[in-house]
């Protein structure tokens, strides 16, 4: 006969019902006392993400991204065990921000660049769109209608279609020699960009500086050169300002090309050839440009020749 006297359970721990109190000494689904050591890291990494790069704060998105032109410049990082590192807050602003990160492969240099970053919808707020994206299509009807709306898939789109336009804009004018930075990768709503300046401090917008008579004029010459290469490719900057230019050690550098235009496409196309033209003139003029009115209009005759538009004169406004 079977004992009843609970003796062949003598040394073992008793079966747990399922409305027994819980026991704080001792976890069943740990199987090991609360009081006992902690197991050790197999990977000495306790707490850190399993998939997580060893060091830095992401791998290197390059595998996943669209890729620059051809042929890439000899600092661009592409190893796929390269990670990428954090250094901080560039710029910030209504559409965007950008951030300074390093790539590189652990225990080498690896590079610097500019990681811009377009905001999620509920902190976004891109202005005068709907004139800029003339001329813009996506494939789906119902995309199109998303964006008109400002759905918040809609607000995705327009995000993901300012990124690569900047993205797209950027690869066409660096090829043709255009001088802006040199656009590494795009994915999502990230654009990763070459960083202009020396070491880890940004090159100045033209807006902080206080050139004299000679670089002033050197710097007039270099953005009409600028300007003739964006007209060559039937482009104008879409929202030039003395802050949208850089200049590293005297050479001067377009950049936030988001709403880039197609002057002959858009129909608002010479309207932002011309505030353009008259915005970055007024900087120039103010800091002691020689007969600003005239090289303005000089300036904007060149431009409309070059993107083949027959206008008389220069009565753009």
């Amino acid at each position: 006969m079977p004992s009843h006297d609970g003796s062949h359970t003598r040394g073992r721990r008793p079966r747990r019902r399922f409305d027994d109190e819980y026991d704080d000494e001792y976890d069943l689904t740990r199987r090991r006392r609360r009081d006992d050591p902690p197991p050790v890291e197999l990977d000495g990494r306790a707490g850190a993400e399993i998939d997580g790069p060893p060091e830095g704060d992401r791998w290197s998105t390059w595998d996943g991204a669209d890729k620059g032109p051809e042929p890439r410049p000899g600092w661009v990082v592409t190893a796929t065990g390269a990670v990428d590192t954090e250094l901080g807050v560039l710029k910030t602003g209504k559409e965007a921000d950008v951030h300074l990160l390093r790539r590189a492969v652990p225990g080498t240099d690896g590079m610097l660049v500019a990681a811009k970053r377009y905001r999620s919808p509920e902190h976004r707020m891109f202005h005068r769109d709907a004139g800029y994206l003339q001329g813009r299509r996506v494939r789906r009807s119902r995309e199109t209608r998303a964006m008109a709306g400002r759905t918040g898939f809609g607000r995705d789109l327009l995000a993901g279609q300012w990124a690569r336009a900047e993205f797209a804009a950027l690869a066409t004018l660096w090829t043709a020699g255009v001088p802006v930075p040199y656009p590494v990768s795009v994915e999502d709503t990230e654009v990763l960009l070459e960083f202009v300046g020396s070491g880890t401090a940004a090159a100045p917008r033209l807006a902080q500086l206080r050139p004299d008579a000679d670089e002033l004029a050197d710097l007039w010459a270099q953005l009409g050169e600028a300007l003739r290469g964006l007209a060559r490719q039937g482009l104008t900057h879409g929202d030039l300002s003395a802050f949208n230019v850089l200049v590293d050690r005297g050479r001067l550098v377009l950049i936030d090309l988001p709403q880039v235009v197609d002057v002959v496409g858009n129909p608002f196309g010479p309207s932002y050839l011309g505030r353009d033209v008259d915005r970055i003139t007024e900087w120039f003029a103010a800091r002691g440009l020689p007969d600003a009115v005239a090289a303005r209009d000089a300036l904007f005759d060149d431009l409309l020749a070059e993107l083949g538009i027959a206008q008389p004169g220069s009565s753009h406004r």
